[in-house]
């Protein structure tokens, strides 16, 4: 043997002497791991469901311990009302190579070592059997987490792509679903990102027609850090790049193009905000365009502390009582009494004056579609402020707790004009200027309404309402006004709409 060969031999039994010390260490260490792992998604799974009709649990079932790996299994357990009759249970087999360097890491050239490798699968039981025969016996659900020493972890989660019927009038084809997710120790941080290739489902509707449900290139991605108050904040993403629904008589086919979806919630102290913005590029209608819609909400200045302890009484009291009297409705029986404590009634008084007192803010911020020929938008801002008391007079009590409100509302002739053309195509009508006389006539008809009950005004082609509140003066469609009139003025209206029909 030469020098240089014997040098690498001597490598090789150096690392195989580590792996090997490395491997017996991790195998003592492993359920440990495991179960803490299992105690906080459990912690997860219960704070998920908070608020839900049903619970969720993950248990260790068993765990088989080897020199060089292990291998587990967990049961992954949910029941209530949300799960149906009866619970649901899904089985997961866990095979792990123990570190520092399992075999799979090294195959794929990692070299970085890890604790364990877990390469999880899910089992076939009767309640999965059909799933496993769409995938023709392979795990349908299956991924790989590798552990680090200092309990973070990276891995993968796919599904499996699939093609079965799933009744006599149903069916569905999808691609498949890959995710890589990472987490710091404890999930402190998570990162998550997934794509879908397709997703194509046939069924027929209640009056027997066909329906077909298409999806194509959906996007995830989540970047979220837990916060002082257990919950997490980032932003989560969901991207659509095209879907089709074909439905009805005429089998027509709805279109959205480039769908967007972003949350984003922050917190500041004891504070919270958080924002959601929709944005649709396209949407179509038998491969006509119709236009383009946008969506965005916000909420601010909302008490971390107050909020979480109003939701715990409604999870615990209001909740239970939403069921029961629910219940008692649909048996014709007369409704349960709520029943809080005078200390939870106290309490709920107190939180909510927190709450208010932090001058929380709820906003519409855009609700808008644009089509061809013109583009319809609204926006609306509420500020909440502290009353003096929470015991005042509902009138009095109101003016209190609305410290701003500011409402804008237009609405284009010409989108409306368009919209109603598309209608009178669906409802069977080919002549076009047909079409557009006639919508263009309800349209006027409308704007004349509007603006003769003095509920909004014309600014060339366009309807608008505006409304203004604060420190207990409205100003309306440029008239300036207190609250009582304003009230008074919107009865005498819509008592008067009354009278007419």
């Amino acid at each position: 043997m030469n020098k240089s060969a014997g040098v690498l031999l001597g490598i090789v039994v150096a690392i195989g002497a580590v792996s090997a010390g490395g491997a017996w260490y991790t195998g003592t260490k492993i359920e440990g791991v495991l179960n803490n792992a299992v105690a906080n998604a459990n912690k997860e799974l219960q704070a998920a469901m908070a608020g839900s009709n049903g619970s969720a649990s993950l248990e260790l079932v068993s765990l088989e311990r080897h020199t060089f790996s292990s291998t587990a299994q967990y049961r992954l357990k949910g029941e209530g009302e949300m799960f149906g009759e009866a619970p649901v249970e899904l089985l997961f087999t866990d095979r792990i190579e123990h570190g520092p360097l399992p075999f799979s890491r090294l195959a794929s050239f990692k070299w970085l070592p890890v604790m364990a490798s877990s390469h999880y699968a899910l089992e076939k039981t009767p309640l999965t059997e059909k799933w496993f025969a769409a995938t023709k016996g392979a795990a349908p659900l299956k991924g790989v987490v590798n552990i680090g020493y200092d309990e973070s972890t990276t891995g993968t989660l796919e599904l499996l792509p699939l093609e079965t019927a799933l009744d006599d009038k149903s069916s569905l084809k999808f691609s498949g679903l890959n995710m890589d997710i990472s987490a710091s120790a404890q999930a402190q941080k998570v990162k998550a990102n997934g794509y879908m290739d397709s997703l194509h489902l046939t069924t027929v509707a209640e009056d027997e027609a066909p329906v077909q449900v298409e999806l194509s290139g959906l996007t995830l991605a989540s970047n979220l850090t837990k916060s002082t108050y257990g919950y997490y904040t980032g932003e989560n993403t969901l991207e659509l790049t095209d879907s089709k629904t074909t439905f009805g008589a005429k089998q027509s086919v709805l279109g959205i193009k480039n769908f967007e979806m972003k949350n984003l919630t922050e917190e500041t102290g004891s504070s919270a905000s958080g924002r959601a913005d929709y944005k649709i590029g396209e949407v179509t209608l038998n491969d006509k365009k119709i236009g383009s819609a946008n969506l965005a909400m916000s909420l601010k200045n909302l008490d971390i502390p107050s909020t979480m302890s109003l939701m715990q009484i409604y999870q615990t009291k209001l909740q239970p009582y939403e069921k029961a009297a629910a219940e008692a409705a649909e048996a014709g029986l007369p409704s349960p009494e709520l029943n809080l404590t005078p200390a939870e009634e106290a309490q709920v008084k107190a939180d909510l004056q927190k709450l208010l007192a932090a001058g929380p803010q709820v906003a519409l911020e855009n609700l808008s579609f644009k089509t061809a020929n013109g583009e319809s938008r609204a926006n609306l801002v509420i500020d909440l402020a502290k009353p003096q008391s929470m015991d005042l007079p509902p009138d009095q009590l109101g003016k209190q707790l609305i410290a701003l409100l500011d409402l804008n509302v237009l609405v284009s002739k010409p989108m409306l004009v368009d919209l109603m053309s598309v209608q009178a195509q669906l409802d069977g009508q080919t002549d076009a200027k047909a079409i557009v006389d006639q919508a263009s006539a309800a349209t006027d008809m409308f704007a004349g309404m509007a603006v003769g009950s003095q509920l909004a005004t014309l600014d060339g082609t366009n309807v608008t309402t505006k409304l203004h509140y604060a420190a207990n003066q409205v100003e309306f469609n440029g008239q300036k006004m207190t609250v009582e009139q304003f009230v008074g003025f919107l009865m005498g209206k819509f008592a008067g709409v009354g009278q007419v029909q």
